[in-house]
């Protein structure tokens, strides 16, 4: 009847013909067929149908017209449904109106971009934007944010720029009008890559903030049953690092030399002698700090009291050349230390005469560590077993340094006596009455050096915490590290 009705008044056809037709035509992604149903279809008529299919990504068009609307005498209008079928986002509906008009005694469509999709009228575009992989978000072992100000920063760093991949990894539909802010349509994201370091987050903000009045110094701290990093907060100046960069340990480096004491036989309550200074034959003198004497005490009290005298007679009468820096090896000297973020323990020369055997005896001479290996030290105490240390959980580690070298038992005979050493130092020795925990042990260290005022040291270790505190030409260990581990450690 509508045809015929239209017939008498000389116009070919319906407009339910001619939206039935572009409509399947549209199905069909045929743009002849379409075009030839358009009045006075644009240039572009293509151009616009391929940057709303093939370039979106388009699988499939489903459209759902409804009736055909008069308008007026020579107009109509079809209002429709539609989804897309996209193959990086999967389905987007939209709703759209097909208008019609006679032309040239014709139904033909009156078609704008907007015909397409309601967002593309006033000159709006819909772009298909390929999303990028980025750094992923670096997180403590909890699954927390980094502490702020965490002087964390020039380690972690490096792990952040090595995971930016630069590869697609997501996908988003984005309208864009002009003068109008960008619109999303549709998205595919990946949750948000987070990268989980060994650092926990009541460690790090305690060492953080133990070091906030202090400069040129570095805390860091490690689990002593997995060899994790606990924290790290390096305030280091002039480049220096606190996990690859060496330094002379001083007294710190005691606990190597009383390990090997302790393998030659030496008991730890076994009498020395602790003399104000103590002249090698034919050699060099070397004294205590002071020049303090205090006679004939316990092998464990002159650790305690870090008697250097007693460190070098009977290094130089009990121990080879080898046999120091054979022991230094089994814990961790001249390896690599593969955290993540790299590392290094430190050095120790055979020695070519026995000056340099009683400087090395006492962490001087030829001896050298970074901060990361003394905390390592102080942990294989604690433990029993030494343990390279990691920033990241192994698997990683080993990805980005290499394999990790294998834990080493020590003797546990040697370990005992050094926990009784080490609870000495902070019970009654160079550490007592500093205000540290109670139930803490440690080694004091002062490091003697040609460029300025000495390096101060303290490592120690409580429960499944050990650490090592240093400061730079901060002078000595009681004075200058022992305070910032109290802060610390009272800070937790």
């Amino acid at each position: 009847m509508a045809f015929a009705v239209s017939a008498a008044g000389g116009v070919e056809g319906s407009a339910a013909d001619t939206s039935a037709a572009y409509f399947q035509a549209w199905r069909d992604g045929d743009v002849v067929a379409m075009s030839r149903l358009v009045d006075r279809p644009p240039g572009d008529f293509r151009q616009w149908h391929e940057a709303m299919g093939g370039a979106l990504g388009v699988e499939r068009l489903r459209l759902e017209p409804g009736d055909v609307e008069r308008t007026g005498e020579e107009t109509a209008e079809v209002t429709f449904t539609g989804v897309r079928e996209l193959e990086e986002l999967g389905e987007w509906p939209f709703d759209g109106t097909l208008r019609l008009a006679v032309r040239d005694r014709q139904w033909k469509v009156l078609w704008q971009p907007e015909t397409l999709h309601p967002l593309l009228k006033d000159g709006g575009t819909i772009e298909l934007v390929e999303l990028f992989g980025s750094p992923a978000e670096q997180v403590t072992r909890e699954g927390d944010k980094i502490p702020h100000n965490s002087y964390a920063d020039a380690h972690l760093r490096p792990l952040r720029d090595d995971r930016e991949e630069g590869e697609p990894v997501g996908w988003v539909l984005v309208a864009k009008a002009p003068g109008k802010p960008d619109r999303e349509l549709l998205s595919a994201r990946p949750e948000t890559r987070r990268q989980r370091t060994t650092l926990s987050r009541s460690v790090q903000a305690a060492a953080a903030r133990a070091l906030d009045a202090s400069s040129d110094a570095a805390i860091v701290a490690i689990q002593p049953s997995s060899g994790d990093i606990l924290a790290v907060a390096d305030r280091l100046k002039s480049g220096f690092s606190a996990l690859k960069d060496v330094f002379p340990p001083g007294s710190t480096f005691k606990v190597i030399t009383a390990a090997a004491l302790l393998e030659s036989g030496l008991g730890p309550g076994d009498q020395v002698a602790c003399p104000g200074t103590y002249t090698i034959p034919g050699h060099r003198t070397l004294r205590n700090d002071g020049e303090v004497a205090r006679g004939a005490v316990s092998f464990t009290d002159a650790f305690a009291y870090s008697c250097n005298t007693t460190f070098v007679e009977q290094s130089l009468a009990r121990l080879g050349v080898a046999d120091l820096p054979e022991t230094a090896s089994r814990w961790g000297f001249g390896r690599a230390l593969p955290t993540g973020a790299g590392g290094f323990c430190g050095s120790i020369q055979e020695a070519d005469g026995p000056d340099q055997r009683a400087a090395d005896a006492i962490g001087q001479g030829s001896v050298t560590a970074s901060p990361l290996c003394m905390a390592t030290v102080a942990a294989a105490v604690q433990n029993g077993t030494w343990r390279a240390p990691r920033l990241v959980p192994e698997k990683e580690a080993t990805r980005i340094d290499g394999p990790a070298p294998d834990p080493v038992e020590l003797d546990q005979g040697v370990v005992a006596g050094l926990r009784a050493m080490m609870r000495a130092v902070v019970d009654h020795g160079t550490a007592g009455g500093a205000g540290l925990p109670g139930d803490l042990s440690g080694k004091t260290g002062t490091a003697e050096v040609v460029d300025g005022a000495p390096h101060a040291w303290f490592i120690g270790y409580r429960g499944d915490l050990a650490f090592s505190v240093f400061v730079r030409h901060g002078g000595s260990g009681r004075s200058a590290a022992v305070p910032i581990a109290a802060r610390f450690l009272n800070g937790l």
